[in-house]
């Protein structure tokens, strides 16, 4: 299996993935078995998971599937800045047969509402 494609979801809205060729089963259920980790993950001033929040810009498996998470928050100075990344390895970390992973924090581009999910605009009464 090739795991070199990248799992992304909620990356940025201005840089289209190409199509896969095939689909890859085992691919795709790693994809669903990250994100349902990622939304354990709440922001706790925020009652959504961080996944429909918008907060994930990128997911990226290797053949040894080693994850790489580029992350953000809502706002530079949030309190929770020091701590949310070592949550997101922890619950990337329990997924069944992954290797190691490294979370990366960014700022780039900034995040903003229109990140949200229309689950979690529905949550936070946001429509």
């Amino acid at each position: 299996m090739q795991m070199s494609e990248k799992i992304q979801e909620n990356e940025e809205r201005d840089a289209p993935e190409a199509p896969l060729a095939a689909p890859d089963p085992e691919r795709d259920q790693l994809k669903d078995d990250l994100v349902a980790a990622l939304k354990t993950v709440f922001d706790p001033e925020i009652p959504v998971d961080i996944y429909e929040l918008g907060l994930i810009y990128r997911l990226h498996a290797d053949e040894e599937r080693n994850i790489e998470v580029d992350m953000t928050l809502t706002a530079p100075g949030c309190p929770v800045a020091g701590d949310m990344p070592g949550w997101v390895e922890n619950a990337v970390a329990s997924v069944p047969g992954v290797g190691q992973v490294k979370v990366k924090l960014v700022f780039d581009p900034p995040w903003d509402p229109s990140r949200m999910s229309d689950e979690a605009r529905l949550a936070l009464n946001m429509f």
